[in-house]
């Protein structure tokens, strides 16, 4: 699918009210990037080096993650820093995607987005609760590059 299609479908207001939402529990951070183009390598190789080029693995409790979407090539990854990874493991983030996928191979591409949000707030806000020193690191708008 081509990209621009891809993003004529999403529900922009919708996903950023989720991760709004998720981040309104948690001192974590979640972030939507949208590939544009052509992917190179395997999704999550690009997944864990765009969460360093948006410098995701600087917030103060590196626990930050990232959905990593590729609509040409029909992939996608979800990846987090390296608090958020030690508290949840492999197990999690396998069952996130799979979540995820049901809805994206029905073409529920907002919602598979959103419920993806939502599980990973979940857990960001078990382990890494709101505090009133919480502040929102990065920005909440999906990034299409």
């Amino acid at each position: 699918m081509r990209t621009k299609q891809f993003l004529s479908k999403l529900e922009h207001d919708q996903i950023v009210a989720a991760i709004r939402a998720a981040e309104s529990k948690t001192s974590g951070e979640i972030r939507v990037y949208i590939q544009r183009g052509k992917l190179k390598t395997d999704p999550l190789i690009s997944a864990q080096k765009k969460l360093r080029r948006l410098r995701m693995d600087k917030t103060s409790e590196r626990n930050a993650v990232l959905i990593f979407i590729a609509p040409r090539a029909h992939k996608f990854a979800v990846v987090g820093d390296k608090a958020i990874h030690e508290k949840c493991g492999e197990q999690f983030w396998q069952q996130v995607v799979d979540g995820m996928r049901e809805h994206f191979q029905k073409e529920k591409f907002s919602r598979a987005i959103v419920e993806g949000i939502e599980e990973v707030g979940k857990l960001l806000s078990t382990h890494f609760p709101r505090t009133p020193d919480s502040s929102n690191e990065l920005p909440d708008e999906i990034i299409e590059r």
